[in-house]
Order: C-alpha cells, then sequence, then structure tokens
C-alpha cells in the first residue's frame, strides 16, 4: 500500500478510526508517520490525520493562549495529546469540546447504564410508592372497594411477579 500522505513510499502505519458509523483508514510510511508525531500513541489526534471532519478544527478555533487555570494546560497541549489535563479542563474548553465529543460519543452527557434486574426493583419500588399513595387516599374517601383492590395489587406486587395470590 501506498502512503496516503505522501503518495509515493510505501505504508507501514496503518490506523483505522470510526466516525458517525463509517471507519476511516489512513496508512502512512514512517517519514510521514514520525512527521505527523504518530510514532507516540499518545502524541497525535488521529482526527487531526483524517480528512473531512472538522471536529480538530473547532478546537483551534477558540483562543490560542487559553490555557486551564487549574493545572495550565492550553489547547496545543490537547491537540497534541489528545487528552485534557484534569476536570477543570472539560469547563474551560467547553466551547470547543462539545462538538468534538458529541462527535465520537452518542452525546454530551454520561448517563452509564442500569443493570435490567435493577432497572426493574427500581420500577417495581416505584409502583408500590404509587400504589400505597392511592390506597391512603381511597382510604380517605372511605372508598373501600377500591382500596381493596389496591391493597390486592400491592400485596401482588410484594409477593413477586411469579406467584399470584388467591
Amino acid at each position: 500500500m501506498i502512503c496516503d500522505v505522501c503518495k509515493t513510499n510505501t505504508a507501514t502505519v496503518y490506523l483505522t478510526q470510526i466516525v458517525d458509523g463509517n471507519m476511516k483508514k489512513i496508512n502512512l510510511c514512517e517519514a510521514c508517520s514520525k512527521d505527523k508525531g504518530v510514532s507516540d500513541p499518545t502524541g497525535f489526534a488521529l482526527a487531526d490525520l483524517l480528512l473531512g471532519l472538522g471536529e480538530t478544527q473547532q478546537v483551534e478555533q477558540a483562543a490560542p493562549t487559553e490555557h486551564c487555570p487549574v493545572c495550565g494546560f492550553t489547547q496545543a497541549d490537547f491537540k497534541k495529546t489528545g487528552r485534557l489535563g484534569c476536570s477543570e479542563c472539560y469547563g474551560t474548553f467547553a466551547e470547543g469540546l462539545a462538538s468534538l465529543i458529541k462527535a465520537m460519543h452518542k452525546g454530551t452527557k454520561h448517563t452509564g447504564k442500569v443493570p435490567a434486574r435493577l432497572f426493574r426493583d427500581i420500577v417495581r419500588s416505584d409502583r408500590l410508592n404509587e400504589l400505597k399513595r392511592s390506597l391512603e387516599e381511597a382510604v380517605s374517601k372511605e372508598d373501600y372497594e377500591s382500596a381493596a383492590t389496591i391493597r390486592d395489587e400491592i400485596r401482588q406486587l410484594e409477593l413477586g411477579e411469579g406467584e399470584k395470590i388467591e
């Protein structure tokens, strides 16, 4: 394979990145990889190497002298390493980072995951609380028929999904 940058030498470094569900590949010769800083995996931004991304250019558009007040990290440091210096850097460089992070991930907020079993327990607990409030309301209104139905539903939930009361 031929180097994608100089288009003359044989490529010896092969980089792959997935952006928006599309796989982008770049092949570099030894000289071009050294020019781009690829010899150290933490010393380059792959997005800078790939054409048509544009996200890293937005990071560059912020004030070049801007630096983090806590760790002193600059935008140039971020561009070189692809990492931020501390948690305060996210706020300091937020303007340029938002679009970059959104392009790399599904969104800009981490929501995490809840195990299915825990999710079922949370839903069940919420339903129980709702039913208990409804039961109190029915009793205060002296609607004993509804209260009995709600009481039975509460018992059913407390026993578990698989067991039925008779």
